[in-house]
């Protein structure tokens, strides 16, 4: 086993480990957030195992969000097919500095590490939807908020 990932016994391995079909159709960015996600890892696609990749087609509709997140497994390489995008990445504890750019059409974009099952940690859903929850006390000093934190609370 590799990460989440059962290594497959090689007389068992088959072409089909190595296919997937399915990027080409659009993600349904109808939700709340206007934006779909397709991910393409080891779990979609076995052949990636062991290899330390994986990828996604993210859609967004104008004016969605891909919601801030983190990979904390994962380098990530982004391809804008069409339109711009504004991206970015935050660098870690002390200086938590903000890097972005605005992409264009053909731009890619770099945010650093590496795996095939890359994992993906949603800020908001992790820090205001944990089960059980964290002490809305907690959440008013952290993030310096006051009563709006249960607001917050009530939307995960």
């Amino acid at each position: 086993m590799l990460g989440n990932s059962v290594c497959k016994d090689p007389k068992l391995v088959e072409a089909n480990d190595f296919l997937f079909s399915g990027l080409h159709i659009a993600g349904n960015t109808t939700n709340p957030v206007g934006s779909r996600v397709t991910p393409v890892f080891a779990a979609q696609l076995p052949g990636l195992n062991t290899l330390g990749i994986s990828m996604a087609r993210v859609d967004i509709a104008p004016w969605g969000v891909n919601p801030p997140h983190s990979h904390p497994r994962a380098t990530e390489i982004f391809t804008v097919l069409e339109g711009t995008l504004e991206v970015g990445f935050i660098t870690s504890n002390p200086e938590n500095r903000h890097s972005r750019k605005v992409l264009q059409k053909g731009d890619v974009f770099v945010f650093p590490i590496d795996s095939q099952n890359p994992g993906a940690i949603t800020i908001g859903n992790a820090v205001f939807g944990a089960a059980p929850e964290i002490a809305s006390e907690v959440l008013i000093k952290s993030f310096k908020l006051d009563k709006t934190t249960n607001y917050l609370l009530s939307k995960f």
